[in-house]
């Protein structure tokens, strides 16, 4: 067996203060990128009760679906130990989760953020999570369509 025991997924919660446009964002990108590899979460200190419209539009320009995701509570957590919890830019506002390994990405809070600094901050989030991933569960997985040969 590896140090990177690939069959039980491993957790991870992103928090930030309204849980509507960072968190929704690293949520959604862990999700895909980690696959089966994963368990993701997110919530926000201060819940908002919505996600933001236009981190719904821009990621949905880059392949990915925020609009089943919803805003959530710390409250709303499953009370486990999470392998990785990522505070994004709410310092104090964001209460201890217990967790094996923390880390706090400051980043700015895009909400009000003109359209191209708003597209610049997700890169920002796309990158680090993916860096995150590569650390906790390694290279993202081929898709089958990768994968196939044609005769």
């Amino acid at each position: 067996m590896t140090s990177r025991d690939t069959r039980v997924p491993k957790r991870i919660v992103f928090v930030c203060v309204e849980n509507s446009c960072r968190s929704q964002i690293a949520e959604a990108v862990a999700r895909r990128h980690g696959g089966s590899r994963v368990a993701v979460y997110s919530a926000g200190s201060r819940p908002s009760g919505i996600v933001n419209t236009m981190a719904i539009a821009v990621l949905r320009d880059r392949g990915y679906d925020l609009t089943l995701q919803v805003s959530k509570s710390l409250a709303d957590l499953p009370d486990i130990e999470y392998d990785a919890v990522v505070s994004m830019g709410c310092g104090e506002a964001c209460p201890r989760v217990r967790a094996k390994q923390r880390e706090e990405w400051k980043i700015p809070d895009p909400k009000n953020m003109p359209l191209e600094e708003f597209k610049a901050v997700c890169d920002l989030i796309e990158g680090q999570v993916k860096a995150l991933l590569w650390k906790l569960v390694g290279p993202e997985e081929p898709s089958p369509r990768m994968t196939e040969t044609t005769a």
